[in-house]
Order: C-alpha cells, then structure tokens, then sequence
C-alpha cells in the first residue's frame, strides 16, 4: 500500500512538473514583462512626490490666508488653459499643500489655494514614461481597440503565474526530509555555471519570492477577471454587486460637451467639509444627474487608502448618501486591500521595496526557468538524434 502511494505520488508530481514547464513556456515572455514593468512602478509614487515636491507645496500668505472659493479656483484654471477639461479636484487639509486638479490622461495641474495661480503641471517626462510602463504592464502597451486583447493576454499570463508560484513551491519541496536536501536549495551556492547555477538560482529565488509573488498574483486576478473580484464577496458572505451596465448612446450623445461645473459649487463643497472631519477630499467631473460625489479620506482607518462616499444632490445640496469606509461590508473592504497589496503600497515603503525584490526575483525565474528548459529540449533532441543514428547502423 505504502509502495502503491509513493509511486501516485511521483506520478502526480511529475504531472505538476510537465505543467508547470509548459505554462513557463507559453507564458515566460508576458510574465517577464509584467515583472519588470511591475519592478519600475513600484517606486511610482515616491518618485514623482520628490520630483514635484516644489509644486506641491505653496507658502501662505501673511494676509489673506483663507483659501479661494472652489469654484474660483476652477475659473482661473480654466482662463489659463482654456482647453483644460478637469475630471477631478482634490484638496488636502493642509495650509502648505497645493490643490490638486487632474485632468485625465492629460496630466494634472498644481494650484495654489490663495492665489489661484498654477504652481505646476507635474514631472511631465516621469508621467509619461510611468504611463508608458503601466501601458505596457496592463495592456502590452496595445492602444484603441487592441487594449482589451492586449488586457485578456496579460491576465491569463498572471493566472499561470500565479499558477507557477504555488505548483513551484510544490515541485521545490525535497522529496525526502533532510536538512541536507533542504540546505542546497535554499541559498546561493558559489562555483556553479550553467545548468547548475540557472538550477540553483531557479529553486532559491523561487522559495525567497515564492510567499510575495503568490500574493501579487492573487490580488491581480481579483482585480482582472469579473468572477474572482465576486468570488471575494461570496467567500465574505456578503451579496455580489449589481454591475452597472453602461447606458446607449446616441448620435447626439457622441458630440463632445463643453466643461461645466454647478452653479452652487462653494455651496456643496462647504456642505461635503462639514460632514466630517476629513485628511483629503475630491469631487469628480462631470457632476452627471445632478450627482455630486465627493471622495473622502479621513485619515482614520488601518487601511491608509481606505475612503469614504458622499453623495450630495446638486441642485438641492441635500445629502443623498453617505458611505463611511467603516461601514462598507468586509467583501468591499477587502477588495480595497487587495487593490493596494498588489502595488505594495498597504505596507508602505518597506511593502514596496518587497514587491520590487519580488518582481526582479520572477523575472530571473522566468530567465532560469526557459534557460533550463531549452537545455532540457536540446538534450531530448540530442538523444533522439543519437537513437535514430543508432537505428541506422
């Protein structure tokens, strides 16, 4: 009996094994891509805060120090760049800090709160290669219509890479427990070349790297495919979503709007200060149906990018809803930790530099892990070569 178990054990190991080659194979080239893009951005934001420190920041004024009305704020934007179409506007609750207005995919803008002046449009050269790379990192850097061939590739690259880390794992584990066998695969070992060292460095970047990058493409397979993001709130016990399905258009609906904002702008804004106390807090454009939602930080959660929902009605400035982070069911709390852990920033700057490690580690498993496989392709050529030679003579 002990005898029969053993030999289904080698046979099912060597089926995970000849899977796990083949989905490294298949997907080797999309996984390194992802992990070196993933590497870049890990520091993402770090750079670009030192790289607009000066614009982020303003002096305030020794008079005059209450900030201008919203609304006015947004006037004096829009008569400097007439062509500016603002998707959001975020103030910190801090007197130093600068407004922030985003303009989309056209960049952003810095504003001084007391002025109305434009500080800055951001490190321009570091927004576009960050944009360049998180292109490529999503969607293989396809635009238009090939972005979603290009979203469906990656995705499943990340769902056999997730695949590769928890087979790995299992294929890594010595098949007899003894500090010997575990000692060769646990570190670097010095005078290999070749096949050896590619072995060596595949198993021992694989165990350091194994627990993070399990974690990273778990959380990515929660934000890319549909029923992984809804298998989170089932698995919470909590009730799916209603997907919002995305209204028909008309011809008419098609011609580009001009940017407006509401009347009683300063009035809601006042109105969505004094709901709560607050560490930042936004309002996208357009306000579409009279809906003005307003996104806020309170800066009181464990999860520092936990925020919270206030719906205001703009034409009567009355409250419609309010969703306090605290409040969301555990499902949606969770989905926003996932959101985070991927990029490493729940853990901060040590989360990130782990991420980074991880994301370099996977690149050299996909480097060791072809290297050997191609050496494992020759020698099955080389040998049935030779036994074809052989059947000649």
């Amino acid at each position: 009996m002990i005898q029969w178990c053993l030999e289904k054990m080698k046979q099912f190991r060597k089926i995970i094994f000849w899977l796990h080659l083949t989905a490294g194979v298949s997907a080797g080239i999309f996984i390194f891509m992802m992990c070196v893009t993933g590497a870049l951005l890990s520091f993402q934001s770090n750079i670009l805060e030192f790289a607009e420190r000066e614009m982020r920041f303003v002096e305030v004024p020794a008079q005059n120090n209450q900030p201008l009305a919203v609304r006015e704020i947004i006037a004096n934007v829009i008569e400097g760049k007439p062509n500016a179409k603002p998707s959001n506007i975020t103030f910190k609750n801090d007197s130093t800090s600068a407004a922030t207005i985003a303009l989309g995919r056209e960049g952003q803008l810095f504003v001084n709160p007391y002025t109305g002046a434009i500080t800055g449009e951001g490190a321009k050269g570091w927004r576009g290669f960050f944009r360049v790379v998180e292109d490529l990192h999503r969607w293989l850097a396809f635009s238009g219509d090939g972005r979603p061939i290009g979203k469906s590739i990656n995705d499943a690259s990340n769902f056999l890479f997730l695949f590769l880390a928890i087979s790995g794992v299992y294929i890594w584990f010595p098949r007899r427990l003894a500090w010997q066998n575990f000692r060769s695969v646990l570190w670097f070992r010095s005078g290999l070349n070749g096949k050896a060292r590619n072995f060596n460095w595949h198993n021992t970047i694989g165990f350091w790297s194994s627990l993070v990058l399990i974690i990273l493409t778990l959380t990515a397979v929660v934000i890319s495919y549909q029923w992984a993001g809804n298998l989170v709130y089932t698995l919470t016990g909590n009730e799916v979503p209603q997907q919002q399905t995305p209204q028909p258009t008309t011809p008419n609906q098609t011609v580009e709007q001009p940017f407006a904002v509401p009347e009683n702008l300063d009035e809601l804004w006042t109105k969505a200060e004094n709901h709560t106390n607050w560490k930042t807090i936004s309002l996208r454009f357009p306000v579409v149906r009279d809906t003005a939602v307003f996104t806020i930080d309170e800066g009181i959660y464990r999860n520092i990018f936990g925020r919270s929902t206030l719906t205001i009605d703009a034409k009567t400035a009355e409250i419609a809803k309010w969703e306090p982070y605290g409040e969301q069911n555990s499902g949606r709390r969770l989905r926003s930790w996932m959101r985070f852990t991927h990029t490493g920033e729940t853990g901060g700057i040590v989360g990130k530099f782990i991420g980074f490690l991880a994301c370099i580690g996977g690149a050299f498993l996909v480097w060791t892990g072809l290297s050997l496989a191609w050496r494992r392709f020759r020698g099955w050529q080389a040998k049935s070569q030779s036994e074809v030679a052989t059947d000649d003579i």
